[in-house]
């Protein structure tokens, strides 16, 4: 495990020097950002976009006030545009284990506080292992959000981050990440290919493996809000990895008690008011739940519960309570991922 880190270490201080000497596209993003994303971008230094490596957009709406935790924050792309989002009454906390990185993240503090409009900065770097946060300082149930891009298949103890994101976000809070997921398990003799570790490629966990590990560590339901192939472009990391499929997933988890591990059906219905900043007309809860303002929607009790009892609350009006059971939500997914509807909808979605 040791070597694995001192590796990924090298691989982003030493041998990447910016998002040019990348090996293959698989650490970046092809998603297009919100239109709330895209104006903040400009206002970010190019130092620290051109050494961005990222997967995904994991940055969902409704930050404002909020403080945010982002996992493995290279030199803090995420972590500034979180910033100018949650607002100077936010906070948001940047975690990486690479001193360099952290240095080039942290030396922009004060010149993007001042890009954004705001007194004083309130964003702050924490050189440490996203496997152990504790270690850091951070405690239970003190972080809203917590964010990571493309980070989590690095790490050699995947089950450790995970029970520490449940384990510091508060009840009702939000993982939202995105990351390299494989259609099958990767060969040990390859995780600890310097090269295919650091492409973000060795490290992948396999797609029904993170749905258990998940369910394992407090998410009995979980899901995807977008999925998109890889193509590695890369004639030599094929030739190691050709008999797997990669993909590009961006996921949302929410720390509630009251989820089930599959989708019920309590004759409940939600209404969205249009309410949420950037989303006037429909609101997408993952990538099967569009929610069209002023429409009702008959949805499961998890999807009942994660509209409610979160900060997305305010723009929803639920219909229904839990007293009633009429079985198990028409349509929902047994949890296997061996089809292309299971696959989108992650854990037991709708």
């Amino acid at each position: 495990m040791d070597n694995i880190i001192e590796n990924v270490k090298d691989y982003y201080s030493k041998q990447l020097q910016s998002k040019d000497d990348l090996k293959t596209n698989s650490c970046c993003c092809s998603e297009k950002p919100p239109a709330e994303i895209r104006k903040i971008l400009p206002l970010i230094s190019n130092e620290i976009l051109n050494r961005f490596y990222g997967c995904g957009s994991p940055l969902p709406p409704l930050l404002e006030g909020m403080t945010v935790l982002d996992l493995g924050c290279g030199t803090g792309r995420d972590v500034y545009i979180a910033s100018k989002l949650v607002g100077e009454s936010g906070t948001v906390i940047g975690v990486d284990m690479t001193p360099e990185q952290i240095e080039t993240a942290a030396k922009h503090q004060d010149e993007q506080a001042e890009r954004f409009g705001f007194k004083t900065s309130n964003v702050k770097f924490l050189q440490g292992y996203i496997e152990d946060l504790k270690a850091l300082g951070i405690e239970d149930n003190s972080v809203d959000v917590v964010i990571s891009n493309c980070v989590i298949n690095l790490s050699p103890a995947k089950e450790q981050v995970f029970k520490e994101i449940y384990r510091v976000l508060k009840p009702g809070g939000e993982l939202f990440f995105s990351d390299v997921f494989a259609d099958r398990r990767i060969p040990e003799s390859l995780t600890t290919d310097p090269v295919l570790r650091g492409e973000c490629l060795g490290g992948a966990l396999y797609i029904e493996d993170f749905r258990r590990l998940m369910n394992k560590c407090g998410w009995a339901d979980f899901r995807y809000t977008s999925i998109s192939s890889i193509n590695l472009k890369n004639e030599e990391i094929e030739n190691k990895l050709g008999f797997a499929a990669f993909s590009s997933r961006t996921v949302r988890a929410f720390k509630l008690g009251t989820l089930e591990d599959v989708c019920e059906d309590y004759g409940q219905v939600a209404y969205y008011d249009g309410s949420i900043p950037g989303f006037p007309h429909f609101f997408d809860l993952d990538d099967h739940h569009r929610f069209f303002t002023g429409k009702p929607m008959l949805v499961c009790g998890n999807t009942a519960s994660m509209l409610s009892e979160t900060r997305y609350k305010k723009a929803f009006k639920i219909i229904g309570d839990k007293k009633t059971h009429y079985g198990k939500f028409d349509g929902c997914s047994d949890g296997a991922d061996n089809s292309k509807e299971s696959a989108k909808t992650g854990s037991s979605c709708c």
